[in-house]
């Protein structure tokens, strides 16, 4: 592996990224990953990310140098693989010799802030989701999830230089215990390919009758994201004579499960899997009347926030981050399907011009741009200067 520089600018950063459980199927990570490096790539940085996959792989791509490590697969999660054998990956570190780290789980690869203080590298700790929130999806009663949770946060706080929050809600648990180096850095969404125009009518009815809300999720089918809150949804919205489908973008552990439900309760629910073309994706979210992000433990919620770009509302999880995320332009339920019921029931009401129109414009508060330049400045790297463009009538922000 070559550790050429040649032709850097001088203040030109080398950051290393380092990151677990993003499988071919991954959504919100995988696209964070992605356009943060190319944000810094664009900036003038050389970003390398490392992550675990089936076979080694070193490849120069739009988002900067991807080094694949085989990692084995973590049972019942439905495809996630994890970076194994700290020799091997400290030995990577050191032949990269990284200006800055940053490391996108706060559990497995907690040893890679010690290894950075012991190598004099500044090193930040991305939290994509709260520790307490997780544990309690799983069942932990939620006295026993915060005390494991603030011990887990106490040591992460002391081992980084660092700890990056996307949102005031994931900054909590840190400020609960004192932490003094949290700092904040939103995410954001793709305006120009993710925008109201990709609605398609005869996507739309294929998948609903002309009289019928389409409902849609975009999310992994695992524990943590209550995907079961969308069947639950759609369950009441029928039992109150509200003519409803629901449309499931994602795979996970639990897709199976789900299924079987849908076929023996009768539910009008489309499973489409994983969907790897983005331009389906977008019309499917942009075609779609309402949009469900039930995870209770989502600390931004990009998968939402890409449906609001394409001009879809969003009813989320009163319990997660999406509260910020989606304001006055969308709502907010309780964890159980009447209340999503209900949710879904108020946004209908709304004129529908009116509400794709916020829906948009909540979202354009969201650029990548702000994303990629709060990354940087908690990475203390130059931040490019961007130019002001002039205000067009009519025109593409």
């Amino acid at each position: 592996m070559s550790d050429s520089r040649s032709g850097e600018s001088p203040e030109s950063l080398r950051i290393v990224r380092l990151a677990n459980f993003v499988a071919p199927s991954s959504g919100g990570l995988r696209t964070a990953l992605r356009e943060l490096g190319k944000g810094f790539k664009a900036a003038g940085h050389e970003p390398v990310l490392v992550i675990p996959g089936e076979r080694m792989s070193d490849r120069d791509t739009e988002q900067g140098r991807v080094i694949t490590l085989p990692g084995p697969l973590l049972p019942g999660t439905g495809g996630y693989r994890v970076l194994a054998g700290k020799r091997r990956v400290a030995r990577l570190l050191e032949e990269l010799g990284p200006d800055r780290l940053e490391v996108s789980d706060r559990t497995t690869l907690r040893w890679t802030g010690k290894w950075a203080r012991r190598a004099r590298i500044p090193a930040v700790m991305v939290s994509h989701e709260t520790a307490d929130g997780v544990l309690r999806t799983w069942g932990v009663p939620e006295g026993a999830a915060r005390r494991a949770a603030d011990a887990l946060n106490v040591r992460t706080a002391h081992t980084y230089a660092r700890v990056v929050c996307t949102t005031e809600f994931a900054e909590r648990e840190f400020v609960r215990i004192g932490a003094r180096n949290v700092v904040r850095a939103p995410l954001g969404v793709d305006l120009v390919q993710r925008h109201p125009a990709l609605r398609d009518p005869e996507l739309r009815a294929r998948h609903a009758r002309v009289n019928e809300t389409l409902l849609v999720m975009c999310s992994r089918l695992s524990v943590e994201k209550r995907p079961g809150t969308a069947l639950d949804a759609l369950e009441a919205l029928l039992r109150r004579g509200r003519r409803a489908v629901l449309v499931v973008a994602g795979d996970g552990p639990l897709r199976a499960r789900l299924e079987q439900r849908a076929r023996e309760s009768g539910l009008p629910v489309t499973f489409l899997g994983h969907v790897s073309d983005r331009g389906l994706l977008g019309a499917l979210q942009a075609s779609a009347d309402v949009a469900l992000a039930p995870g209770p433990a989502e600390t931004f919620g990009l998968a939402a926030l890409e449906a609001m770009a394409c001009g879809t509302p969003v009813v989320a999880s009163a319990s997660s981050a999406l509260s910020e995320v989606i304001g006055a332009a969308g709502a907010v339920a309780a964890d159980h399907g009447e209340a999503f019921a209900d949710a879904v029931d108020l946004l209908r009401e709304r004129r529908e011009a009116d509400r794709r129109e916020a829906a948009r414009a909540r979202a354009e508060c969201f650029g990548w741009n702000a994303a990629v330049d709060a990354f940087l400045a908690a990475h203390d790297a130059p931040v490019p200067v961007r130019p002001v463009r002039p205000f067009v009538p009519g025109g593409v922000a």
